[in-house]
């Protein structure tokens, strides 16, 4: 096969993660972690904040992966291999779709390298033609967290994909209200409202996948440029994708306090383990909290 063939016959995703989702409740191998939420406003956002019901399924699964570790000597990697309970589909010769297995939302994806690189490694041709294919085939959104200081749990090289809409209102996605007052200078782009460093830029929905994946990884090239991130090995940060734009945000830290936050934080969905976090929330806000795990305006070179 050629390199970076798609695999993935159109139209067929959706249905597929449906049916395996279904069945993989049923045999156990899909663990949904309950959460109740709420709204959290801040700078002309309403950020949906998940709170944890129970973590005992994903604490006990940790535990059992680090005497795994320490038995073979080796670092547990969940993804070579995968469960084939939760195997979704083939989606290129490079990449495979396998559900979440501690999902807390409905339908979360992961879409994997077959073989082994480094979750802080750079996005690829390969990266982006296979995430292209899955965003052609529903609407949702894609992310990457680079590295653990972005909130990344596994050193596999994975990104991520869920549904739209995120919240159950009438926006897609909780930061939508910024995106009507994008600032371009032909392809940069910023969000004034975002009290943080970042570099934004518009996407094509209609480019096919056989061409989209060279113009996205161009598109990634220069959003990384113009954040002054290293083209070699970039530092941490998040990558934030729809069929139409394209977000990174650079990281300085992955917390804020003892509040872990990945790429769906910059989408405006926090994800607390407590009460207690939950206050910090309310009582820091949201934004600020972002401002703070970001790198900060002034320090912008």
């Amino acid at each position: 096969m050629a390199q970076g063939k798609i695999l993935l016959k159109s139209g067929t995703l959706w249905t597929s993660v449906k049916e395996r989702t279904e069945y993989a409740l049923q045999c156990g191998a899909l663990l949904s972690i309950p959460t109740e939420f709420e709204f959290v406003e801040q700078d002309g956002v309403r950020f949906l904040v998940r709170i944890l019901s129970n973590l005992n399924r994903k604490k006990a699964a940790k535990e059992k992966q680090e005497k795994q570790s320490t038995a073979s000597g080796e670092e547990f990697n969940p993804f070579l291999p995968y469960e084939k309970d939760l195997f979704v589909a083939d989606i290129s010769d490079t990449h495979v779709c396998i559900l979440n297995k501690f999902n807390v939302v409905d339908y979360h994806l992961l879409i994997i390298t077959r073989a082994f690189e480094e979750q802080e490694s750079l996005l690829t041709l390969e990266d982006f033609a296979s995430l292209w294919a899955c965003l052609a085939d529903f609407d949702g959104l894609g992310f990457y967290n680079s590295g653990k200081t972005a909130g990344a749990s596994q050193r596999h090289k994975h990104l991520q994909l869920v549904p739209l809409p995120l919240t159950p209102s009438d926006l897609q996605i909780p930061i939508e209200p910024l995106l009507t007052s994008v600032q371009s200078q032909n392809l940069i782009a910023t969000l004034p409202k975002l009290p943080f460093v970042h570099a934004f830029a518009p996407l094509d929905p209609h480019w096919m996948p056989f061409t989209a994946a060279q113009a996205i990884l161009d598109v990634y090239r220069t959003l990384l440029d113009a954040l002054s991130l290293d083209a070699r090995q970039s530092s941490a940060y998040n990558l934030l994708m729809t069929r139409e734009w394209m977000l990174i945000v650079p990281r300085s830290q992955e917390h804020f306090q003892s509040i872990s936050v990945n790429s769906l934080g910059f989408a405006g969905t926090l994800l607390v383990q407590n009460a207690a976090q939950m206050e910090i929330i309310k009582a820091q806000g949201p934004m600020t909290i972002l401002k703070n795990v970001a790198v900060s305006d002034q320090n912008k070179s």
